[in-house]
């Protein structure tokens, strides 16, 4: 199955990075300043001396990554929603050169974004830094709230650089601009995802699959001193936070059969049939779930696949129910009917295309059941056409 979301430029050039570390660096003053945020956490410390062209974000809690119920969501590269207690810390409005109309730079190395923002008496910000200056003190999923809206941040194409501002709408809570819908921004953080390779996270950015990268939780990996036309930077300042993300990804079978049916979830899932699969089944009530498998599409991510018929001996009507479990709660994700076949499930080569088997009035089919970042989808029936058949086509 073909997977071009992210757009061809983007996936052949950026991979996935994160942490954090701290520092003991001073703020300096200057004029020209910016009115400090809101504290979000807490009693709020008195804010520092304003800086120029930057915000003070104050210290509170950041809720890093994405909870498993929020979608869409890359389950082996976001925190699963952990609460991050970050102090608090300067970042700039724009990015580099931070100036209203300035067409952002790009084509420089981790190595030399640093450098550019220690010449300012600054510093690169870490990953999470980045991502609480971008969900603001609600720790919203966009920095301009809780649904995407493609037109904020011009989100959903390939990344293009365009004159820092010109997007008015495209802010956090904080006052912090332009974080997506250009040049993705380098960070100070390693690539903390359980995987080898001298890897750096980036933030922000663009691609096709705008709903998916515009999120504040979205971060890419890729080489500290590769430099592209389509990565830049901003500088943050101030004590630099020591958490990191460091995540563990569990991996195992793609696909494993379980001997029992899990009786718990049957019992959750079961009251839901009537409005999932109304169209397919005549007696809702009747069903039984007699298979069971354990689903991994991808790390961190285990799915319950639940299989059974109703009506057999008589006029069967039989399927599936994936179901993504959380603190021993089924949520159903998908219902997909195997017609009058008891179903049967098989995965290929890649674990996120689940392939149903099934049969009716016309004979077998199957239809593919894909994983696309959290959600589930369910594909129409493909059938094999007879030799004889192709072969008559050909004529």
């Amino acid at each position: 199955m073909k997977r071009w979301w992210l757009g061809v430029l983007v996936a052949s050039t950026l991979l996935a990075g994160c942490r954090r570390d701290r520092s003991d660096e001073q703020a300096a003053v200057t004029d020209d300043p910016v009115t400090p945020a809101s504290g979000d956490f807490g009693p709020p410390d008195p804010p520092p001396p304003p800086r120029r062209g930057m915000v003070w974000v104050p210290g509170g809690a950041l809720v890093a990554g994405t909870p498993p119920q929020s979608l869409p969501r890359i389950a082996d590269e976001e925190m699963p929603g952990e609460q991050v207690i970050l102090g608090g810390f300067y970042v700039d409005v724009y990015p580099y050169p931070n100036e209203d109309g300035a067409i952002p730079l790009t084509n420089v190395s981790q190595p030399d974004a640093s450098r550019l923002c220690e010449e300012q008496h600054k510093r690169l910000c870490t990953e999470l830094e980045w991502e609480r200056a971008c969900k603001g003190p609600e720790n919203q999923p966009y920095e301009y709230g809780d649904r995407y809206d493609p037109k904020r941040c011009m989100t959903g194409t390939l990344p293009k650089l365009l004159p820092s501002g010109i997007h008015v709408g495209c802010q956090s809570a904080f006052g912090i601009r332009d974080l997506h819908g250009g040049a993705w921004e380098w960070t100070s953080s390693p690539w903390g995802r359980g995987t080898d390779g001298d890897l750096v996270t980036v933030r922000g950015g663009n691609a096709t699959m705008g709903e998916l990268v515009g999120r504040c939780a979205n971060a890419m990996g890729r080489p500290p001193r590769q430099a592209s036309g389509i990565v830049g930077f901003r500088c943050c300042a101030g004590p630099r936070n020591d958490a990191e993300v460091n995540l563990q990804v569990k991996r195992g079978k793609g696909l494993e059969a379980r001997e029992r049916v899990d009786k718990r979830i049957v019992d959750q899932v079961a009251p839901q049939l009537g409005r999932l699969a109304g169209e397919d089944l005549a007696q809702p009530g009747d069903f039984r779930f007699e298979r069971m498998w354990v689903w991994r599409p991808i790390g961190n991510e285990e799915l319950v696949v639940l299989g059974g018929c109703e009506g057999l001996g008589r006029h069967p009507a039989c399927g599936i129910v994936v179901t993504r479990v959380i603190l021993d709660r089924a949520n159903v994700l998908a219902w997909a009917s195997s017609g009058r076949w008891v179903p049967n499930v098989h995965i290929d080569r890649d674990p996120r295309d689940l392939w149903l088997f099934g049969g009716d009035e016309l004979g077998s089919f199957r239809r593919l059941v894909g994983y696309v970042y959290g959600r589930v989808s369910v594909g129409v029936k493909e059938r094999r056409i007879p030799r004889a058949a192709k072969k008559g086509s050909r004529k």
